[in-house]
């Protein structure tokens, strides 16, 4: 599979790509950099520890002879994803304290990611929370078979488990990851329209308007992270999500906006309030209807959202 990464588009972690020739190990690391960030952030669903990754990743990596290593992006993939793992143990326990429900952190992506329709599928935020529920040996192997098609031999090395094991793992990562993904395909356009009628009902008050694009079993997930409120546990069934999105927007004292952005690869909006990002609405399609709504309003989150993310494989 060919690398696409770019040199340091956002210019957080690792190496400059300042003039000059760089050194190899730096140039391996800056051209694998955005395929690292997207490996760690599809194993973990938060950026900021992505990039802590990321860190801990170059780190290793300067200390590595570059004279041993016979493929350089297998070899930072594994550092990256052992890495991970470590940090997806710490996280986990993290999450059990966390205030209300935790939803992944959410990124403006740039167009190609829509255009790749496997990545788009994997870092939406329907399939990050069906990843969250795999353990994190399971959540590795996936990412890394799935989405960035490894041998089972380098999945192997990067999770410290036998060949036999790994495809084990897979196949029953496989089965489980199938039971939950959305159920059909739907297309970039039917999505958009999707989106424009939710829009066009919730800014008019329109609840038959608004039933008529949720699914009957549609749940509604809000993440305020303990610092801005947001809904205590899922709500499910249209009329109640209906209503409930309704009446919260009656009682908001200010100027509200949506616009509409490009979250994880798929069609999302950004709800502003006077002027200010308040809340990220990412949308689960099923059969052409709307059938999950997350709503991240933890402004840690949030930070993210000023630029676009560049995600590769």
């Amino acid at each position: 599979m060919s690398e696409h990464g770019t040199h340091g588009q956002d210019g957080t972690t690792g190496p400059g790509t300042g003039g000059g020739s760089a050194d190899p190990a730096t140039e391996a690391f800056v051209a694998h950099r955005n395929l690292l960030f997207t490996v760690a952030y599809e194993l973990l669903g938060s950026a900021a520890d992505a990039e802590d990754v990321l860190q801990e990743t170059w780190l290793r990596w300067t200390g590595v002879d570059l004279a041993e290593v016979r493929d350089r992006r297998a070899y930072l993939v594994r550092i990256t994803t052992r890495q991970a793992l470590s940090r997806l143990r710490t996280l986990g326990r993290r999450k059990e304290s966390y205030v209300g429900e935790w939803l992944p952190e959410p990124l403006l992506t740039t167009p190609d990611v829509a255009e790749d329709v496997e990545l788009a599928d994997s870092v939406s935020m329907a399939m990050m929370l069906v990843m969250e529920t795999l353990t994190p040996t399971e959540r590795a192997v996936f990412v890394l078979r799935e989405v960035f098609d490894l041998g089972y031999d380098e999945i192997a090395e990067a999770v410290d488990k036998s060949q036999a094991a790994v495809r084990q793992t897979a196949h029953r990562a496989r089965a489980h990851v199938a039971a939950r993904r959305p159920r059909g395909v739907v297309s970039r356009t039917e999505s958009r329209d999707a989106l424009d009628a939710f829009q066009r009902a919730v800014r008019t008050g329109d609840l038959q308007g608004l039933l008529d694009i949720l699914a009957p079993d549609v749940v509604l997930l809000g993440d305020g992270g303990g610092v801005k409120q947001a809904i205590p546990r899922p709500v499910t069934g249209a009329d109640k999500v209906a209503r409930l999105l309704l009446g919260g927007l009656v009682k908001l004292p200010t100027a509200m906006s949506m616009d509409p952005a490009q979250v994880n690869g798929h069609p999302a909006l950004l709800i502003r309030l006077d002027g200010d990002l308040d809340t990220v609405m990412a949308v689960r399609f099923d059969d052409g209807r709307i059938s999950g709504l997350y709503a991240v309003r933890n402004p840690e989150k949030l930070t993210r959202m000023e630029r676009e993310t560049p995600l590769h494989r």
